[in-house]
């Protein structure tokens, strides 16, 4: 049993009273995010932007970024 929906939907949720909709709502709303997340850092590299640019851009160190992104690339064959 999982909360599903559009973004809005979901955010509307984390606001419910029942602190299980509103907890599967966030777990949702997170999974999403890392989603969206991947997507754009995908495009980004795709267009040679550099591991500082992306940091830069999601208010972290370019080390965390890479960290989370760059062996995934890798094994996608999107990174050398």
């Amino acid at each position: 049993m999982g909360v599903e929906g559009t973004p809005a939907e979901l955010a509307g949720k984390v606001t419910d009273k029942d602190p299980s909709v509103g907890l599967q709502a966030v777990v949702a709303l997170r999974r999403l995010l890392e989603e969206l997340e991947r997507v754009h850092v995908d495009s980004a590299r795709d267009q040679d932007w550099s591991w500082q640019s992306i940091a830069t851009s999601l208010n972290v160190s370019r080390q965390s970024v890479h960290e989370k992104h760059a062996s995934r690339r890798r094994s996608e064959g999107k990174e050398k």
